[in-house]
């Protein structure tokens, strides 16, 4: 899926710059990357030389593994700084299988290509094991060196990208455990730094999966309260006849049931912040109990008869538009203007898709965390897909998908193909909606006409070209299930509808 118009790849983030395209974008000297060739052969080395700098590439060639070593290990100012190594593996005084270990104790990110006229299947699995990125065996074509050296040069690229994104990610682009560099969350990010040492209350918005309660925990954990409890309470999830006693409690006795007094989560929160989700589905005839505490800064338990002061700070959050809901007679706009002294609004994930990157990154090294599985990374074409999905679940459909896509991978890099397309995910969600209830094939194709004919605008030409049927035969189907009129005039085979 696109982005919203007007909205394009983040600038900052390049696919081609690390190294996915075949021809690679130029360094600042010009050249397409910076390699050394460790080769004790003098014909070899400067055949292997002459070739890659006349493909565009910097080369320092080295006749023994020591030499390079000595560069390697000097100051990044001093120093050779290569971006692949190409290495004879039978070489005099150090091997390259020698050399391969050693640079993995300097950089263990650095790949290394290792050539030799000895190939086997037992010299290959030793070089792989000793970190080798990819083994050639001489003689080699120089077409098939070259495909070696570019995705290395990929390898190398992404991981410095990678590298790059983690240390930006703790630098500059977090605020406690909410993540983004775009514009509408450094304002977010802002707010939050304000708010977090008063007490006035803060009304949260934005559509459900952007990180209300994120938002709300980081407010109450960077404030002086956070030594005090945080309490978060779904005004949905309890029913109404339920959430009064909720809130304030119970005395004994007061309804069936009610053998001891109850505290409620007013109590529960005392010092510190109650956090009221989803407070636009709150019934109006609690709503009015909720703005007398939040004027008096007292409540009364259901069936008691005494006022008890409290210290709570309230943090409301709703994906609602709550002003139109008060034009509807459902909310209290006096309610609304004591929750909203401080109002911060989360954008939605497909208007900040800067961000995308920073939060895939983060809920990847999550999941292999809590998964228990070895390095995984992105290769820049995922990451690209990942930026120009719709994201219609916000931050939380992001890492759900993340999260699968790292259980199910069994390779350490996951590219663009291991992401499912938007097309396959809505048919995957249609799937599972339609089958929940086992519905009869009658059933199950009658929705299936209904999904057609919406995507397609009720135009029965192209719906019968998806459906794979004529129109004659789509308009008798739509009549059988009750989709038109019985008195609409059955259209001919020529014309759309």
């Amino acid at each position: 899926m696109q982005l919203p118009p007007g909205q394009n790849t983040p600038s900052f983030f390049n696919p081609a710059a690390l190294g996915e395209n075949p021809d690679p974008l130029p360094l600042r000297d010009g050249s397409k990357g910076v390699i050394a060739v460790v080769d004790d052969d003098p014909e070899m080395r400067s055949l292997i030389e002459d070739f890659l700098v006349k493909q565009g590439y910097r080369v320092q060639a080295y006749s023994e593994a020591p030499l390079f070593l000595q560069d390697l290990q000097k100051a990044p100012a001093e120093g050779f700084r290569p971006e692949i190594i190409l290495s004879d593996i039978q070489m005099p005084h150090m091997t390259g299988l020698e050399l391969t270990a050693q640079i993995r104790k300097i950089d263990p990110e650095l790949p290394v290509v290792l050539v030799t006229a000895y190939g086997s299947l037992e010299s290959a699995i030793t070089a792989l094991r000793n970190g080798a990125f990819d083994y050639v065996t001489k003689p080699f074509k120089l077409n098939e060196l070259i495909l070696n050296v570019e995705r290395a040069l990929s390898y190398r690229r992404l991981n410095d990208a990678n590298r790059s994104l983690r240390t930006q990610l703790r630098q500059h682009h977090t605020k406690g455990a909410l993540i983004g560099k775009s514009k509408g969350m450094q304002q977010v990010f802002e707010l939050i730094e304000r708010v977090s040492h008063v007490t006035a209350n803060v009304l949260i918005t934005g559509e459900s999966g952007t990180g209300k309660e994120v938002v709300a925990r980081t407010i109450h954990s960077q404030g002086s309260r956070a030594s005090q409890p945080f309490v978060a309470v779904n005004c949905t999830a309890i029913p109404e006849n339920l959430l009064e006693s909720e809130l304030f409690g119970h005395a004994k006795g007061s309804f069936t049931g009610a053998v001891g007094r109850k505290k409620g989560l007013f109590e529960e929160a005392e010092g510190g912040t109650l956090f009221l989700d989803e407070i636009g589905d709150m019934e109006i005839s609690l709503q009015g109990k909720l703005l007398r505490v939040l004027q008096e800064r007292k409540i009364r338990a259901v069936g008691d008869t005494v006022d008890r002061e409290i210290n709570v700070r309230i943090i409301a959050a709703t994906h609602k538009d709550l002003k139109a809901t008060i034009q509807k007679g459902l909310f209290r706009e006096d309610l609304y203007y004591r929750l909203a002294v401080i109002p911060i609004h989360i954008p939605a994930l497909r208007h900040r898709a800067e961000d995308i990157p920073f939060l895939a990154e983060y809920f990847l090294q999550k999941s292999v965390a809590q998964n228990k599985l070895g390095p995984r990374s992105f290769n820049a074409l995922a990451l690209n897909h990942l930026v120009h999905m719709r994201w219609d679940g916000n931050v939380r459909e992001l890492e759900n998908l993340i999260e699968r896509i790292v259980v199910l991978s069994d390779h350490h890099t996951i590219n663009e193909k291991d992401i499912p397309s938007p097309e396959a995910a809505k048919i995957e969600e249609f799937m599972a909606d339609s089958t929940r209830d086992l519905p009869t094939i009658e059933q199950l194709e009658k929705r299936y006409i209904q999904v057609v004919m919406d995507k397609t605008g009720g135009k029965k030409d192209k719906a019968s070209q998806i459906l794979g049927i004529n129109r004659r035969t789509l308009y008798r189907k739509e009549r059988e299930y009750g989709l038109v009129d019985e008195s609409h005039p059955e259209p001919s085979d020529e014309g759309t509808t």
